[in-house]
Parts: structure tokens; C-alpha cells; sequence
């Protein structure tokens, strides 16, 4: 299964990509937003600009995302893979960055994520990690191609309640990627600050 994506060479070019104004707001809601974002993540997120457009969009979307953070019966890791494989295989490129800045940010392993696009030829994953990626490609696909098979033996492995999680999370995430696909959203080089974090560490010397 292959994917196309598309990341836009400067904040401009990025912007303008977007098929709805991608402009600062002067709203004080808008203005909090703003010094929220930055504060957080370091950059004003483009999918909350375009959201401004419709505040109960941009509101009810937060609510729920603060919700999901709370969800807990699923390996984060497993549930890093399955978020990346359902961007990957719809093409987004804004959330396979934003997910390896999240991944990052969270202490979780990143090593693997980058491979997550050719996760079937690539020897980085456990048994469990490629069912995982699997079923999530498998329920992105339209229609899904989700198995009795394959459900059964995640379902064994991981228990029911994470299993649910699971699925809940690759369904969500098959909602932001095409959301933000759709409303023409690119990579805003979240994931390559991480790696000149990573890179600008001090080593620790032996000893």
C-alpha cells in the first residue's frame, strides 16, 4: 500500500497551501489560543487556525482530544504506531510530524517511527507492533479490511479493553489525518526540532 504526501517548504508556502485562511487571529479567544500553542508546542498549530474558522469545531475538538489523553489500557508505544500508520497510509503528512513531536515529547520511543511506512520490509518490529500496524492499515483501508482473524489475535493479546482502545484510537486518528488532509495541511517541521534537541545534548562522558 503506498502514500503520497506533500510538505510545504516554508510557514508560507504552507499556509498558503491550505484551502482556508491560515491567518493569526486578533479575537482575545483567538489571541489566548495563540499563546497557548506557542507555549506549548513551540509554534501556533495550523489545524487550530484553520478550526478558528468555526469556534464549537475548535472547542469541541479540544475537549474530546483532553478526554483521549486519559486513555489508558493501551501500550502508548503500540498506540504511537497505530496513530502513524493510519497518517501514513492516508497521506498526512501534518500528523505523522505532529506525531513524532508528540512521541518525542512524551518520552516515548521514536526509533521505530520513522520506519513506519515501510514497516513490512523493515526488521525494527515485534510480532505484536506488526499485528498492530496491520490492523490499523487494515481498518484505514475503504472499505476496512479488518479480519475475524486478525482481530481475534489481537484481542488475545492485548485483552478486550485495550483491544477497544485500540480500535477507538485508529478510528480517531483516521479522523484528524483527513480532516487535516482535506483541509490541505503539511508538515510544519515539528519532528525536526526534536532531532536538533536530540542532537544539541550534551554527551555524557564515561567515567
Amino acid at each position: 500500500m503506498t502514500t503520497t504526501t506533500t510538505t510545504a517548504t516554508s510557514a508560507e508556502q504552507r499556509r498558503a497551501a491550505a484551502r482556508v485562511p491560515l491567518t493569526e487571529p486578533t479575537s482575545l479567544f483567538g489571541r489566548l489560543m495563540v499563546w497557548y500553542s506557542r507555549r506549548t508546542y513551540g509554534d501556533v498549530l495550523d489545524p487550530g487556525l484553520a478550526m478558528l474558522h468555526n469556534r464549537r469545531v475548535l472547542t469541541s475538538v479540544l475537549r474530546f482530544e483532553k478526554r483521549v489523553e486519559k486513555w489508558d489500557r493501551l501500550d502508548p508505544d503500540l498506540k504511537t504506531l497505530a496513530e502513524m500508520a493510519a497518517a501514513s497510509v492516508i497521506g498526512c503528512s501534518w500528523c505523522m510530524d505532529f506525531g513524532y513531536w508528540a512521541a518525542h515529547s512524551k518520552g516515548l520511543r521514536v526509533d521505530k517511527l520513522r520506519e513506519v511506512p515501510r514497516w513490512r520490509e523493515s526488521e525494527a518490529f515485534t510480532p505484536l507492533e506488526r499485528q498492530v500496524l496491520q490492523y490499523a492499515e487494515a481498518m484505514t483501508a475503504t472499505p476496512p479490511e479488518v479480519t475475524d482473524e486478525l482481530a481475534a489475535e489481537l484481542r488475545g493479546q492485548l485483552g478486550d479493553a485495550a483491544f477497544v482502545e485500540l480500535t477507538a484510537i485508529v478510528g480517531l486518528e483516521n479522523e484528524r489525518s483527513r480532516v487535516n488532509s482535506a483541509l490541505g495541511l503539511h508538515s510544519q517541521g515539528l519532528s525536526d526540532r526534536c532531532e536538533l534537541r536530540s542532537a544539541g545534548r550534551p554527551t555524557q562522558s564515561a567515567g
